[in-house]
Parts: C-alpha cells; structure tokens; sequence
C-alpha cells in the first residue's frame, strides 16, 4: 500500500491526537502550566514531521506495523569512531561492504557533532547540534550514509549528549557575554550559597581529574554547574526553552535518518537541591515526553538509554507496558562482572547477575558487550562477593593488578584511568585482546598462550551473542586489535587513557582475516560463525526462557535457553584447565553448534577457555 501526502498527514493527526493529553499533562506538570511553551513544542514537532522525507516515513509506517522488529535475533552491532574506522563519513560508506562481512546490521557511530578541538570528552562536549564535525564531514554526507545504509538493511545509532553542552556552544558563548536569557540554559550563580548546599548531596562524577560539580568562571564571574568536566556545562531542564530546543536538536537529527537514538547520561538531567542529582521523577516524565514525541514525528526510531547500574535497577527507564520510556538500555553492569570472572575464574557472580535478568520481563532489550569506548568501572555486587572473601578495596585493587599486568601469573596488559592514589580507586582500559592476553603472548613469542588467548577472546564472544538482546562489537575486536599506546605522544590525548583502545582501525591487519592461521583469521571467522549460527536459529530470540544452571565448578557457567521448538544448553570455562561440567540434562543427544560435534547434555568435558552451544530439537 502506497500512502500519498494527505494520509501521511492524517496518520501524523492521529498519532498527535492519541498521545496529545498525555503529552500536555507532562509538559504542564513539570513546568507548571506554560501553555505558550507547549503549544512551541507542538509546533517544533510538526515542523520537524513535515521536513522528514518520504523513505523515512514509510520506514516508520513498517516498523509501527511491526513493533518487535528489533527484539528478535537477527541485529549484530558494531561501535566505531568514524575517523578512527574510515577517516570520515565517505570513507565509512566505502566500507560498508566489510561492515556487511562482518555480519553487522547496526553501526553505532560514535560521537561525531561539532566539537572543540582540544576539550571534548571524545565528542560529548557538544558546541553545534546542527552539524558534524568538519573533519568528518558535513550533515549532507550522513545523511546520504544513512541513506545508504538503509539499503542495505542496516540501521544507523548516534549519540545525543542531552545533559549538557560545550561551553564553546552558542548558548555558551551568548552567557558568558551576559544574555540573562541564556545564563537560563545553564546553573549560574553569582556566589559559591547555593552550590555549597548542591554539594552537600550531589556525587562527584570525576574526584581525581575533575572534582566538584561546579566551576568558577572569571570572565562572567559566575559559577557554572559542570557535573563532569569544567567544559562541559550542565543544562537546565527546568527552563522549558531548553527541552524545546532540545527536543527540536534531536528531531533534526533523526531525520537524517538515524534509526537509534543514545541518550547519553540520562540519570543527571534533573537537577534539584537536597538530592544526589541522579535519576529523580522529572527525568522519568522527561524521557517519556521524548518517547511520545518520537512516536508521534518518527514512530521507526529506537531510544537507546546510557544508565549505568545494574540490569535490576535500570528497570525503570524501561518505564511501563502501557507508558514505555527507553526501547534498549546497556547491560553494563553484566560487562564489568564477565571480566571480574576472568581475571577470578569464578562465575558465581555472572551467574547471580544472569538470573536476575532472565527473570525481567522479556519486553526488556539490552544491548550486550565486552569492551566499548569507554573504561571498566568495578560497580560490582560486593555485599553479595563479601560471603566468597571478596572485599571492595582489596577486590579493585585485585582486578586492576591482574589487567595491567601487575599480578603474578597475569597474561593482561591494560592501563588505569581515573586513578585515585588516596583510595586506591580506579578503572580499566584496554582492547578485548590486549586484556584476553594475546598482546603478552605475541609479544613474548608464546605459541601456547597465544592459542589460549585467542580461546579466551572467542569463549568471551560466544557468551555475548548468547545473552538475550542486543550484541554489539566494539570495532577492531573482530580482528583482535591491540592496544594503541601511540595516545602516549599525542598531547591531546595523553591525559585520557581511554584511548589505549580507541586507536585507528588497522586496516593491514583486517586484510590478515584470510591469512590461514593467523590471529586475525581465527577470531573474525570464529565470531562471523557465531553470529550467523546465532541469527539461524529461533532460540537465540527474544521471547526465549534462559536460565542458568548449576555445574559443580565455579568456574564453569552454564547458560540454557529453550522455547517451543529448540533447546540451547550454552557451557562456558573461564578457567585455564580442562573441566567438566556436571549439569545432568537427561534428554537425550545434543549438537553443538560451533564444531558439530555430537554429545549428552550431561557431564560435559570442556577444554580450558572452551564453550559449546549444545542444541536440541523438540
């Protein structure tokens, strides 16, 4: 069916209508019955409706016909820096064809709006919304990436930074010359009173490299609130100005044709005296007015939330079956704990955490990973460690010896960010390889350990893709890229050591996948394998029951899913020995996917680092 312009239009009034009291009563309990403000939001939301191109519109009328598209098990995404991958947007829509290779149907690019050279934060130091960064292009050229993408069945992710912008934003620099109007956008304050109190309750994001959570500003002789960098100046939401305009920032966006939205730390976009700053009520009504408002302009896109707690407390930027916040939000937490069992070789931990989510609703989508851009932070359960001997303090300090190779027998090779020297604090950077090991063993020549690492990488992949949701490479893993320590000598970079492992994309080193035996053959064949086996077979779909099961080793996790037609009986050793895992699944012959090998689900003889997807038919 073919939809001419009239019944575009009258399917935009009927979405306007069934969510407009809704939206209304939202809008007017946070800022207190501004009708005028309102009814700008709706004509924003109409302008940015009627500038999004027909393709997009009819991709939006596929999708709402099909609510569930993406909770299947058919997306595998990759993370990339546009300039790190292909040096800019062109050079990422000539690679597309290695994107497909790689059995990828959903890039998140990286943060790449216009931002300052030097203060950044990586590109979350927005200064323009309307436009990339010169270096990488123009808005032109992504849209027509996007375009291109859409004909290939991929579907594109960006971050939208909504918490704060750059100080070198225009609304920044109209403050600092004084505009009242402006000053508005932000927190400013003429003396340290009210921050004072604000600080009696709010957390410090960064103590070490950026304490406090304002900042003195000499030229305008105000402080600025700046929760995470001095440059980066926290936006408020209280001023309905701000959520319109920004509302009308991200809509523009969409309709270059992004299909999934990040929304970067969204627990800290409500600001309020006397709390911690962190996941109040109006952030909830905020996110829901943003899912309306996209239901309403652009029903096809996705809301990805970045909320960093456990998959158990994140729950509620999920929002509800009859008033949906969040459609995806990060398993975080899960990622930190799969490298806590590394580095232990005790899975208790993984596996408390893995019975937690199997038992949240299977409307929850997650999106799954080893490494991202960012650090490991050590947000462990430690009252539930504390019962194994496993105390915070010495626990972190544990964790960050063995990944930078400062523990005896570690086969790791990471660096510390943000460590604090008073409490011992800190986090962890480093490539998936580099930390699995094959940088020690490469470098030390060990034919051994290298095998080993590569076993490990790919035993940590296979447990990825068999989670519920959505798994996304982080790029450069495909291939096992290693650490670039070349941020060392660069003086824009070398206080951050996050870009250990945000070095450029090898190229000669991807061209090694078909070298026979090689590093790069092994974990690029090993992880296409996985996510083909993956996307073939309806167990690995959302609507799956997954449990986990008891295996007689602590160092053993054993992970099923089943559903009407197939049951999976996932195994995996996070230790260096051979083991067996006694799990008794008496029900007769299963075959594991990855090598086709046929054998009982019973007591399993596992290889060090091995896994097996054992699959049984009904």
């Amino acid at each position: 069916m073919v939809l001419d312009k009239n019944e575009y239009e009258q399917e935009y009034q009927s979405r306007f209508l069934k969510y407009y009291d809704e939206l209304k009563w939202l809008y007017c309990e946070l800022y207190e019955n501004r009708m005028d403000d309102f009814y700008k939001l709706c004509d924003i939301m109409y302008q940015q409706y009627r500038a999004r191109k027909h393709p997009l519109k009819k991709l939006d009328r596929q999708r709402a016909q099909n609510t569930n598209w993406y909770k299947g098990n058919q997306l595998l995404g990759m993370m990339l820096y546009v300039d790190a991958f292909a040096g800019n947007l062109k050079g990422v829509g000539e690679k597309l064809d290695y994107i497909q290779e790689c059995n990828v149907n959903y890039i998140h690019l990286m943060p790449l709006l216009d931002s300052p050279e030097i203060e950044n934060d990586g590109g979350y130091a927005v200064s323009d919304f309307r436009n990339v960064k010169p270096q990488l292009g123009t808005m032109e050229e992504l849209e027509q990436l996007a375009d291109d993408c859409h004909s290939r069945g991929i579907s594109l992710c960006l971050d939208f930074v909504m918490n704060h912008t750059s100080k070198e934003h225009e609304w920044a620099k109209k403050a600092i010359q004084g505009e009242k109007e402006y000053q508005d956008y932000y927190y400013f304050y003429d003396d340290f009173t009210i921050p004072a109190e604000f600080e009696k309750t709010v957390p410090q994001v960064f103590p070490t490299t950026a304490p406090g959570n304002f900042t003195w500003f000499p030229e305008v002789q105000k402080f600025v609130m700046t929760t995470f960098y001095p440059y980066q100046w926290d936006l408020n939401y209280a001023n309905p100005i701000v959520l319109n305009e920004m509302m009308d920032n991200v809509l523009n966006l969409i309709n270059k044709g992004i299909d999934v939205i990040r929304i970067d730390a969204v627990p800290y976009i409500w600001k309020q005296l006397g709390t911690n700053c962190r996941n109040l009520s109006q952030v909830h009504n905020i996110v829901r007015m943003m899912r309306i408002i996209c239901e309403i302009v652009c029903p096809g896109i996705l809301l990805l939330g970045e909320v960093v707690m456990a998959p158990d407390k994140v729950v509620p930027y999920f929002g509800t079956v009859e008033k949906p916040e969040c459609h995806m939000l990060y398993n975080v937490t899960t990622m930190a704990t799969t490298w806590n069992c590394v580095a232990t070789r005790d899975i208790r931990i993984l596996k408390q955490q893995m019975d937690i989510v199997n038992h949240l609703p299977k409307e929850y989508v997650f999106l799954n990973y080893l490494r991202c851009h960012d650090d490991i932070g050590w947000g462990l359960d430690y009252p539930y460690l504390t019962q194994f001997g496993m105390y915070e303090v010495s626990h972190k300090k544990y964790l960050n010896d063995f990944f930078t190779g400062n523990f005896e027998g570690s086969f790791s090779k990471g660096e510390l960010y943000n460590s604090d020297p008073i409490s011992g604090d800190a986090r962890l950077c480093g490539t998936t390889a580099s930390l699995c090991g094959i940088e020690k063993a490469q470098t030390e020549q060990n034919i051994q350990s290298l095998e080993q690492a590569i076993q490990l990488d790919f035993m940590l992949h296979a447990y990825m893709l068999v989670q519920s949701g959505i798994p996304v490479i982080y790029s450069g893993d495909e291939v096992g890229q290693l650490n670039d320590y070349t941020y060392h000598n660069d003086l824009k970079k070398k206080e951050d050591s996050r870009y250990l492992h945000r070095g450029n994309f090898l190229w000669d080193l991807a061209e090694k996948r078909t070298e026979k035996g090689s590093v790069q053959q092994k974990l690029f064949d090993g992880i296409e394998k996985l996510g083909k086996i993956r996307s073939q077979y309806s167990v690995f779909e959302a609507g799956a029951d997954v449990w986990t099961l008891n295996s007689g080793d602590n160092s053993i996790l054993v992970l099923v899913r089943s559903n009407s037609k197939e049951k999976l009986v996932a195994i995996f050793n996070f230790s260096e020995f051979d083991k067996i895992a006694f799990i008794y699944q008496n029900d007769g012959i299963y075959t594991d996917l990855i090598s086709g090998t046929e054998m009982p689900a019973n007591e399993v003889k596992i290889p060090k680092y091995g896994v097996y997807w054992l699959l049984k038919d009904y």
